[in-house]
């Protein structure tokens, strides 16, 4: 079956949507279909957001199947149009009014808010069948939009090397993520300064709080115990989950969250907020990981906790790998394709 999957492409930046879409055009070629992306630039400033809509209502799709992942690819047209959608676009929904987005609560915002739900219940309805990455994203689209979708999770990038350490406790607490206001790192910093243990942190990844972060440890008195290398290739980050005690991942209301299913394939068990979304639908309390109310102080404490007792934090570890080891891009393919029971 020749399949395109249809999403966006921001120039110069990547992330974990295009590392989903690489890996399901993978997926499809392996179980023999012929595959391949589709990327429609787009714009996210509200002045121009509803150009690329428009575009992908024009683009011709030559296909026996499409696949959409995200706003505003599932304004593609197709009568075998399958949607699986990892976001919309959330400044205009759960952002309608709030700092970062630039939805307000004046006259022009709102009507735009009003359009783009209607173009969105539209485009959205139009599918033959609607799944999406996560619960928190599902419940997102019933609530804004009246719209019922299925389930469908995914392996982690990584998922084949990441194994858990076969002998010893590891030495760090880690948190791979971007540098950025949506991914909270400065909880981790905070959190790794508020630690009574002697652990090295590593917050690994880059963006645009870099300096802002480095000058914050340093204030905190924690620059010699934090390490933040920066970018880290596939090898060492592999290394990074294989020698952690814990990974600290608490992101904003997360859509699905890559690293807590890294961290659980790598036998390490998560400490998280209790308004991280997706990253709660595996993350259980004293079960897989720790879940706080995201203040610095109670993650330090729950880091202090699992580093003091290696032998919880490799129970919930196991525990964490236990509930991900099922997931696969076969089950995806199958699903997504129809084909699977």
């Amino acid at each position: 079956m020749d399949v395109l999957v249809a999403t966006t492409q921001v120039p110069h930046m990547s992330g974990g949507l295009e590392l989903m879409v690489d890996n399901l055009v993978d997926a499809l070629g392996r179980a023999g279909h012929r595959a391949e992306a589709v990327r429609i630039p787009v714009a996210w400033d509200r002045g121009r957001l509803f150009d690329a809509p428009l575009a992908w209502r024009m683009v011709p799709l030559d296909a026996d199947m499409v696949v959409a992942v995200n706003f505003p690819s599932y304004y593609a047209r197709h009568d075998n149009k399958v949607v699986w959608l990892a976001h919309q676009h959330r400044a205009a929904y759960d952002g309608l009014g709030q700092p970062w987005s630039d939805f307000g609560l004046d006259d022009a915002s709102l009507e735009d808010h009003r359009q783009l739900l209607a173009w969105d219940v539209e485009a959205l309805g139009e599918a033959r069948r609607r799944f999406t990455i996560s619960q928190v994203v599902a419940d997102r689209l019933r609530t804004y939009c009246g719209l019922d979708a299925e389930t469908l999770y995914q392996p982690p990038p990584l998922a084949d090397r990441l194994t858990p350490r076969t002998a010893g406790r590891g030495d760090l607490v880690l948190c791979p993520t971007r540098l950025e206001a949506n991914k909270r790192p400065g909880l981790f910093v905070e959190a790794v300064a508020a630690m009574r243990t002697e652990v090295r942190g590593v917050l690994a990844g880059t963006g645009s709080l870099g300096p802002e972060l480095r000058a914050r440890a340093t204030e905190l008195g924690a620059g010699d115990r934090l390490d933040m290398p920066g970018f880290v290739s596939d090898d060492a980050l592999v290394d990074l989950f294989r020698n952690a005690v814990a990974v600290v991942y608490a992101p904003f209301d997360e859509d699905y969250g890559f690293v807590t299913l890294q961290a659980f394939l790598a036998g390490v068990p998560v400490v998280t907020s209790d308004d991280s979304g997706g990253v709660l639908e595996w993350v259980e309390n004293e079960v897989t990981g720790l879940v706080t109310d995201g203040s610095p102080e109670a993650m330090g404490a729950a880091l202090d906790r699992l580093a003091g007792d290696p032998e919880f934090a490799a129970r919930l570890g196991a525990a964490g790998r236990e509930r991900v080891l099922e997931l696969s891009w076969d089950h995806v393919v199958t699903t997504l394709c129809g084909t699977g029971s």
